[in-house]
């Protein structure tokens, strides 16, 4: 297994609506929904890309790769969080950049300012081995504009010997019994901060109905003063440690700590959670989109996209690449084996447009406010 480097799924929501607002008008954004004319008879050996992606995200051998089957040359760049990717596309004016790595909402951004190349599948041999529903949730206005890479949900790891039942709701973070108080961590980042109390009222993840965001502040006004901390980077080394009990975690970082102690388990609360899509965009502005269809079609190849399991132990939505695990990789973390289809019947989390900046105002009160 590599050494993960722990990154952040995303931060200011707020930001993405005025930074791809900004790509915009830096890249002179197209709103056309039909895929670039491409050369099938391109000489690949001829065309250089630059691939941005989060360290340690994809194989590390994945550009020799592409070269060798497909004769185009990749250059990797890395990014932080979505929000550096963006600014690194604002900053090139979409220029030097052929294909990001970044999270569906702000994906779907892009697309939806024509900053995206809408994809042709049938330059895709590996479209195929993804999930139906994946598929799907990689449309915008019945186009496909990315392709999905890893999906996932996010939920309660606990520690089993240190909780006496298994938690079972998101109100066993919101309103923990008194013995748990001061060792629960909830995540600080806009969409995850505000999902356990949206799923606990019963409201969807992507609510922009004031009224309901209110009734979610308030209710994590209420959960603050039973927090340990906001964490949405090392809430599972506190787990591991003993610090905190229980945590708000997306499924994949909970393996993170399962593998470090195997006291530590997951759970979907009752109430419902999300379902989040790590994707991969060509932009509109590449010169060189048949080397970049080249490797996105690399990727989906079962083989190399079973290594994002293997390695950073999210689930992938390829069922070839997931019959190709190891079964003991598969027992170990029942997020990737038998509790796999659980894990993905939450509520897709989708780009909120201006509706950021009420999420943004929410979590800013909140995280201001005195105990």
């Amino acid at each position: 297994m590599t050494t993960r480097t722990l990154r952040r799924r995303g931060t200011a929501a707020a930001a993405l609506v005025s930074l791809v607002a900004l790509t915009f008008a830096a890249c002179g954004g197209d709103d056309s929904d039909e895929p670039s004319e491409l050369d099938p008879d391109a000489d690949l050996s001829k065309q250089t890309i630059v691939v941005s992606n989060w360290a340690d995200y994809m194989p590390p051998d994945i550009a020799e790769k592409v070269e060798q089957e497909t004769g185009a040359k990749v250059e990797i760049t890395e990014h932080a969080t979505n929000e550096d990717m963006v600014a690194k596309v604002v900053g090139s004016g979409g220029e030097g950049l052929d294909v990001v790595f970044g999270s569906q909402p702000y994906l779907q951004a892009f697309a939806e300012e024509g900053l995206l190349e809408p994809l042709d599948t049938d330059y895709l041999e590996n479209w195929d081995s993804l999930d139906p529903k994946a598929q799907d949730l990689a449309e915008v206005d019945d186009q496909p504009y990315f392709a999905p890479y890893t999906w996932g949900t996010t939920g309660i790891c606990y520690r089993t010997d240190l909780v006496d039942q298994a938690p079972t709701s998101w109100y066993d973070l919101l309103e923990p019994e008194e013995q748990y108080r001061g060792k629960i961590t909830m995540m600080g980042t806009e969409r995850w901060a505000v999902l356990p109390a949206q799923k606990a009222l019963g409201y969807s993840v992507n609510t922009t109905d004031e009224d309901e965001m209110e009734d979610v502040k308030e209710l994590m006004l209420a959960a603050k003063p039973h927090l340990l901390a906001y964490d949405d980077t090392t809430f599972y080394e506190r787990l591991v440690s003993g610090e905190a009990v229980m945590v708000e975690a997306w499924d994949g970082w909970c393996n993170y700590g399962i593998a470090e102690n195997p006291k530590i388990d997951f759970v979907v609360p009752e109430e419902g959670s999300d379902l989040w899509v790590d994707a991969i965009g060509i932009l509109k502005s590449s010169e060189n989109k048949e080397a970049a269809y080249a490797f996105v079609d690399t990727i989906l190849d079962p083989e190399n996209h079973a290594w994002a399991s293997e390695n950073i132990l999210y689930n992938v939505p390829n069922d070839e690449a997931v019959s190709l695990l190891p079964e003991k990789l598969t027992e170990q973390y029942a997020t990737l084996g038998a509790r796999r289809e659980e894990m993905l019947q939450g509520e897709n989390m989708v780009d909120i447009g201006d509706a950021s900046s009420l999420y943004n105002r929410i979590i800013t009160e909140v995280t201001a406010s005195d105990e």
